[in-house]
């Protein structure tokens, strides 16, 4: 098995998963500028490039951040981010994570999060999420990957205001069950 990485190159038949560089700003804020992304966000002025600015720079900074690519035709769709790992807990955390509205309710969601739960649960046992309290559709969208909430907590993202969120949560062994069974289904 290869060694643990906070930003790994991963890809499936839908989209790839790229470690975020500083010369993605552009491409990136191309999609974060639409106000609708962020209208059930904790911080709805995400939009604005000098809020959003603050953000990337938190992205790169976490070294655990990722360009989400259309794999068809090479387009940025958004972003997503492995943060707070902890080896005595043996947990990760994904979040912050945005798409641009026109990939919205075509699977891409679930798909990156497939990625993403399929690589760290080679070596966690517990991934959790960060979902503003507001956030009606993220909190839906992770509930269908099987996550279950389990606390709230006040959360200040880089540069921002504290806001309260929920936090969500898998474990490996439901997750190995429920992609067994959905083999099984397809299978």
């Amino acid at each position: 098995m290869p060694d643990f990485s906070l930003q790994p190159h991963l890809e499936n038949d839908k989209v790839r998963l790229l470690p975020l560089q500083q010369a993605d700003f552009v491409d990136l804020y191309a999609v974060a500028a639409d106000p609708k992304i962020w209208e059930q966000h904790p911080n709805k002025d995400r939009w604005q490039k000098e809020v959003f600015s603050t953000f990337f720079e938190g992205a790169m900074l976490s070294r655990g951040a990722f360009k989400i690519v259309d794999k068809a035709t090479g387009a940025t769709m958004g972003s997503t981010r492995l943060y707070d790992y902890d080896p005595q807990d043996n947990s990760i955390l994904i979040g912050y994570t945005f798409y641009g509205t026109q990939y919205w309710g075509q699977g891409i969601n679930q798909a990156v999060k497939a990625l993403l739960l399929d690589y760290l649960f080679q070596y966690v046992d517990t991934v959790r999420f960060h979902i503003g309290a507001g956030n009606v559709r993220s909190q839906i969208a992770i509930q269908r990957l099987g996550a279950t909430k389990v606390a709230e907590q006040e959360l200040a993202y880089y540069g921002e205001p504290t806001r309260l969120n929920f936090v969500y949560e898998i474990a490996k062994t439901a997750w190995l069950a429920r992609t067994a069974g959905d083999a099984q289904a397809h299978g």
